[in-house]
């Protein structure tokens, strides 16, 4: 049976709760959520790997039952419909209206066509305010197009669709404040990501929270700057024994890209987050218990292993 005894041990308290969560990785239960305050909400932890029971990379950050979506991964509004069933009301589909893409990789935009539409088949009546790096704006305009007859069909047929909600307000964006409205103050800033000449991850800070989303990143000393002591910093990461078996030209991309358990362990320690969540996890035959234990053994804070729909 899980115990509630306080920690003994940094490790084994880290462990205790892998072997003995809920089932939502110790999150706080969806029933128990409520339209005040800073809440986050996976919508998405998966990878580019066509995992059934992971939709691809998508969070929410809903403040005060105002939901500011982060990449949309494959799936992503019948994942906030799910939450939505789950109780946090906020991510009924209509009020999906402001969102930001760390990147432009396949797994983190492939839902953007569903995030742009979807809710506007919906009734969404605003536009889709989207922010995210260069090439943001383009993408948003292409998939205009790419959808030019489903639009005419919608607006100009027999269906009652509004003509506002399918637009897109893109801004592509450089490091800084990209957004803020009396909930939230949002700053995109720069991580490491491989090839790419543009990857953000972003700092949401609210009335009650401030929260870090890494986005897809290789160690990246943005992050220890910009959590610094954050509420909740939402990070990548792979397990360390998993990549000590994959081949050589896998470990070349995957160190340049992503971080490694170890890695993050580092990182954890010196940006001082009150909770470490993981997300989009490269197991590659470990368990989630493997992947708790190797942040654990670097890093003795509350650190969660992330599942679509936990609620933080």
């Amino acid at each position: 049976m899980c115990s509630s005894t306080p920690r003994l041990a940094e490790l084994a308290a880290l462990l205790l709760l892998a072997a003995c969560g809920t089932g939502d990785g110790g999150s706080v239960p969806a029933a128990r959520y409520t339209d005040s305050g800073t809440h986050v909400v996976l919508l998405g932890t998966g990878t580019p790997n066509a995992e059934p029971d992971r939709s691809g990379t998508a969070l929410a950050i809903v403040v005060d039952g105002v939901p500011y979506v982060v990449d949309a991964g494959p799936g992503v509004v019948r994942r906030a419909h799910a939450a939505r069933d789950r109780g946090v009301a906020a991510l009924d589909a209509p009020n999906l209206a402001v969102a930001f893409l760390t990147h432009l990789h396949s797994d983190h935009t492939t839902g953007l066509a569903d995030l742009i539409f979807t809710p506007w088949v919906l009734e969404r009546e605003r536009p889709l305010a989207l922010y995210g790096p260069p090439g943001t704006s383009a993408m948003a305009e292409h998939l205009l197009a790419a959808y030019e007859q489903d639009i005419r069909v919608r607006v100009d047929g027999l269906e009652p669709a509004n003509a506002s909600g399918y637009r897109v307000e893109a801004h592509d964006v450089e490091p800084g404040v990209v957004y803020q409205d009396g909930r939230v103050r949002v700053s995109a800033f720069p991580v490491r990501h491989g090839s790419f000449a543009a990857a953000y991850g972003y700092r949401f800070e609210t009335a009650d929270r401030v929260v870090v989303v890494s986005g897809d990143a290789a160690p990246s000393e943005s992050v220890v700057e910009q959590c610094a002591g954050c509420d909740v910093l939402v990070h990548e990461v792979y397990s360390q024994a998993g990549f000590d078996r994959r081949e050589p030209v896998w470990q070349a991309y995957h160190s340049q890209f992503h971080t490694s358990s170890l890695e993050l362990a580092e990182l954890a320690t010196r940006a001082r987050p009150g909770m470490l969540v993981l997300y989009h996890q490269l197991l590659w035959g470990t368990t989630p218990e493997d992947l708790l234990g190797e942040v654990a053994s670097g890093w003795g804070g509350d650190v969660r292993y992330g599942r679509d729909l936990d609620v933080y």
